[in-house]
């Protein structure tokens, strides 16, 4: 289609590759141990090593009003897509992942998630595939829906962009359609920005759902006499790891922004080339243990949830788009880039 890079990313590929050869293939014994390997350990370390692309300096880019607006959706999102979950009485793990799935970062989120709040692997896959499927759509439609909604107001359409399209790819290949079609390159820059802001928010959602979870699993189990969560419960070392990254990349911009040397060893263009092979090294990890994921996923479990999980996400999707159209059509005249 043009594209300088894939709507359609290799980690989302991955997963949904490994889900029809564990249908088509019978998954040898011998393989498992290297399957539980990559879905626990590989994928911890692709999260850690994502934190690469995040820097704070981004943030500052919306100013003070696109900050709100993000939050708000994100916000909004996870309650709503909670809500519908819960009155679909699905599993409240699966709705869970759905839900960050659709209001932060698609399949990163729910990776990250997923080992946070103890997910089974099946639930994980399930999301991803129901994420994947809404956010293609969103990818091809919302650069078209959102001219005629924003009557082609590129900061505007890029907030939009930005806030309600799932995958940071995605968000990027919708921008680059708008772009393209209505010759409005600042809508790209904008959603892309708009999108690393959401992405943000990873780091403080995902202890707060893992603390939740640790909280609710010990009061079943009849454990809760006031004790508090452990901080390894509450902080995952990966999800430490993912914000010690973006601290690092945020700390070498800074040094080249300023006329001097990343951390005083490397210049632009080395530090570039640094974090870009970071970046490749990560979708790497991920890629591997998101086909471990789909390889050891048993599709007959897909069968008793039936279609009420891509209710969940058809939910999700018009919820976030809506909240943003709102939040954007309120105050997205205030934001400036």
């Amino acid at each position: 289609m043009g594209f300088e890079k894939s709507p359609v990313s290799a980690v989302m590929l991955a997963i949904v590759l490994g889900l029809l050869i564990g249908v088509i293939v019978r998954i040898p014994k011998t393989i498992t141990p290297g399957l539980k390997f990559s879905v626990k350990k590989v994928l911890r370390l692709g999260i850690i090593l994502l934190g690469i692309r995040l820097t704070v300096f981004d943030v500052f880019k919306l100013g003070v009003f696109g900050v709100p607006i993000v939050a708000f959706c994100i916000i909004g999102a996870l309650l709503i897509t909670t809500w519908i979950n819960n009155k679909l009485k699905l599993p409240e793990r699966l709705g869970t992942l759905i839900a960050v799935g659709t209001s932060i970062c698609g399949v990163t989120a729910i990776v990250a998630a997923s080992p946070a709040i103890d997910a089974e692997e099946e639930e994980a896959a399930y999301a991803i595939t129901v994420i994947t499927i809404f956010g293609l759509f969103a990818t091809l439609v919302y650069p078209y829906l959102a001219n005629v909604i924003f009557a082609g107001g590129a900061i505007q359409v890029g907030m939009f962009l930005g806030t309600s399209v799932h995958e940071t790819a995605q968000v990027v290949g919708a921008g680059q359609i708008y772009a393209d079609i209505f010759s409005q390159p600042a809508a790209l820059d904008v959603a892309t920005v708009t999108k690393l802001v959401r992405n943000v928010f990873m780091a403080l959602v995902i202890p707060f759902m893992a603390y939740y979870y640790a909280r609710k699993a010990r009061v079943e189990d009849g454990e809760f006499h006031g004790q508090k969560t452990s901080f390894g419960k509450l902080f995952p070392v990966f999800i430490i790891g993912f914000i010690l990254m973006a601290a690092l990349r945020s700390i070498g911009d800074a040094g080249v922004n300023t006329g001097g040397l990343a951390f005083g060893l490397w210049d632009s263009g080395s530090w570039e080339q640094i974090i870009g092979s970071i970046k490749h090294w990560a979708e790497l990890f991920l890629v591997a243990a998101l086909a471990a994921v789909g390889l050891n996923t048993n599709f007959r479990s897909f069968r008793a949830l039936g279609t009420k999980p891509f209710l969940v996400g058809l939910g999700a999707s018009v919820a976030v788009g809506v909240i943003s159209f709102f939040a954007i059509s309120l105050f997205g005249g205030l934001v400036t880039f």
